[in-house]
């Protein structure tokens, strides 16, 4: 991929994330590694080339079929829940989407792996980590809700899309300490959960208000 591209110019320049990256700051986000990974990650290129210009704002997207590419903060926020006292090696991503969040991850984490359902943004993911040479990334066309029994078990699970309540077989690839962070719930009513699996089971808690697509079933 041509360098400048990735670097990007005008409202997609290094100057440009610099901001977004200080408006973070502000709003709570913390931990340094996360702020280096958004800076580092070139956003405009996980949106359409239409939206470039608007790739650094604090704002969710449109990426097409019904989808949407997380508000940065949302994405920190997620990423920070995650990371918070422990560096997870091998994490699970349910919900590839734009590919965003998991080229976030891959400069976090030894190995992510990443399931889509929708065959058209799996094929756009691939084709994008193939050019930006992310290769601790594998993405998997697939059921969220089975997860990725093959590669489990994972010291972090994050869901991009919202159940109603937390898939059992997600938690059962957790490590014993591992950690689950998904949005739960109904369309308007949906909070963002935090869940460590102990000895005696899952322990969640809640973190915030948040508004994602519903999580669903099988493939398109």
């Amino acid at each position: 991929m041509d360098a400048r591209r990735v670097t990007g110019i005008g409202m997609t320049s290094q100057r440009t994330r610099e901001r977004l990256v200080a408006r973070l700051r502000e709003a709570g986000i913390t931990d340094i590694r996360v702020l280096n990974a958004i800076r580092d990650v070139p956003r405009h290129l996980f949106v359409e080339e239409a939206l470039a210009s608007r790739a650094y704002d604090d704002t969710a997207l449109p990426i097409g079929y019904g989808q949407t590419i997380s508000q940065p903060f949302v994405v920190a926020r997620m990423t920070q829940v995650l990371l918070e006292g422990q560096e997870p090696r091998k994490v699970l991503e349910v919900g590839t989407g734009s590919a965003y969040q998991a080229a976030v991850l891959a400069n976090l984490t030894a190995r992510v792996f990443s399931i889509e359902r929708l065959r058209a943004l799996h094929s756009r993911a691939r084709r994008l980590m193939r050019e930006l040479r992310l290769d601790n990334v594998r993405l998997r066309l697939g059921d969220g809700y089975e997860g990725w029994p093959g590669e489990a078990p994972f010291d972090g699970i994050m869901l991009t899309a919202a159940p109603l309540a937390i898939p059992e077989l997600l938690t059962e690839q957790l490590t014993l300490g591992g950690r689950l962070v998904a949005p739960i719930g109904r369309d308007g009513n949906q909070k963002l959960m935090v869940c460590e699996r102990t000895d005696q089971g899952l322990i969640c808690r809640n973190v915030s208000r948040v508004s994602f697509v519903p999580m669903k079933r099988g493939l398109e």
